[in-house]
């Protein structure tokens, strides 16, 4: 059997997503931290990391629907990145709670998009065929790695106030890779009257975003608290960076091995599996976080409670939002999944730790992923055309 090529952009799809990822390695684990260095309490740090997922709402639906209406993805995404670099210099200068808040909403309105708009870009390059959607899209997971350890040990040494300066660096970067990236040719003739609500209005596409958005929301815990709570049981940034580090290694390993992981046990099998590791880590890092080794197995899991999730979600998604509504469907997932539910998600935890504690917020974030678990077989259940198994 003849080996396929790898798309034309293969570079550049990888280098941005090494580049975009490294960003998100470093924004969400060290600028809570950056937000408690500079006064402000737990609970204005739970409503500031809700505003970011919050713009993933708007975000993505907004550049999506410009890039989608357009046909110019690349133009849009290299606006975005413009965007989100300039208004990331505001975090020098940064005081107040409401100053912070104004800056998290700027910036999140163009980074949130980044993600959807290049997998849109990738998709369309690829045509359908997921081959190397693995192989590509982990490259996003070693930036991460890799940043996410590096800034742990600069931070440790020179001092969170220095967080500012890393993130800036990355987006700049960001903005100069995706001057690389150029939109693929494509005939949509026979998809022209495509609908994005006649698809969402599916009861089998609502319970996959219900799961999606309670799923998303039990991750919030981790996203907005994660560092804050290791921090809080004495742990260092290095150690904390570590952490974050081998979460993303295990999903490194799993994007490596996912093709041939989905053709033996299917899309199905896999993404219910993803979400009771996701019970399972919850309830980990919520009564066993002292120890070091549960730690270890708790992110291990991350392999499947991320990798195997984001997979499996976006070929669903691959499979209900094609051709001109790519960039639309995949935004609709991420403002439903880490827009809602994150939004959702990082307040009600940050409620519940000021209220009841850091332990049983993860206690409550493990519930989450249950309700997602029962979300995910309705879907499967109702879904009319039977996938991959």
């Amino acid at each position: 059997m003849q080996k396929k090529a790898l798309p034309k952009q293969a570079f550049n799809f990888g280098f941005f997503f090494f580049s975009y990822y490294s960003f998100v390695g470093v924004f969400p684990p060290y600028v809570t931290l950056f937000f408690a260095h500079r006064g402000l309490s737990a609970v204005e740090i739970g409503i500031l990391m809700s505003i970011m997922q919050a713009m993933r709402i708007i975000g993505p639906n907004l550049w999506g629907w410009l890039a989608d209406v357009s046909q110019k993805r690349s133009f849009v995404l290299q606006m975005t990145a413009a965007g989100a670099f300039a208004a990331f210099i505001a975090m020098f200068f940064g005081v107040s709670f409401v100053q912070f808040a104004l800056i998290m909403v700027a910036i999140n309105l163009f980074t949130s998009a980044q993600g959807p708009l290049s997998e849109a870009i990738m998709l369309s390059e690829m045509r359908g065929d997921l081959t190397y959607y693995g192989p590509l899209r982990l490259w996003g997971s070693v930036g991460y790695v890799v940043l996410t350890l590096m800034a742990g040990v600069f931070l440790d040494r020179y001092g969170i106030e220095y967080m500012p300066w890393i993130g800036a660096a990355i987006l700049a970067v960001v903005l100069i890779v995706s001057l690389r990236i150029y939109d693929t040719p494509q005939n949509y003739q026979h998809h022209q009257k495509a609908s994005v609500y006649a698809v969402l209005k599916r009861r089998e596409v609502i319970a996959f975003m219900v799961s999606a958005c309670f799923m998303l929301g039990a991750h919030s815990a981790l996203y907005a608290f994660y560092s804050l709570y290791l921090s809080q049981l004495g742990y260092g940034n290095t150690t904390i960076g570590f952490m974050w580090a081998i979460g993303a290694t295990a999903e490194i390993i799993f994007f490596i091995y996912q093709a041939p992981i989905f053709r033996r046990l299917g899309i199905k099998v896999i993404m219910l599996f993803s979400i009771l590791c996701a019970v399972a880590r919850f309830t980990l890092i919520g009564v066993g976080a002292e120890s070091l080794m549960v730690l270890l197995v708790a992110q291990i899991l991350h392999a499947f409670t991320f990798g195997s999730h984001h997979s499996s979600s976006i070929m669903i998604v691959q499979r209900w939002f094609a051709g001109p509504l790519q960039a639309r469907g995949q935004a609709l997932f991420i403002s439903v999944s880490y827009g809602i539910g994150g939004t959702f998600g990082a307040l009600f935890f940050s409620g519940i730790w000021d209220q009841l504690g850091s332990q049983m917020m993860y206690l409550l974030a493990a519930v989450f992923a249950l309700i997602s678990f029962s979300a995910a077989l309705l879907s499967f259940r109702w879904q009319s055309r039977q996938l991959p198994s």
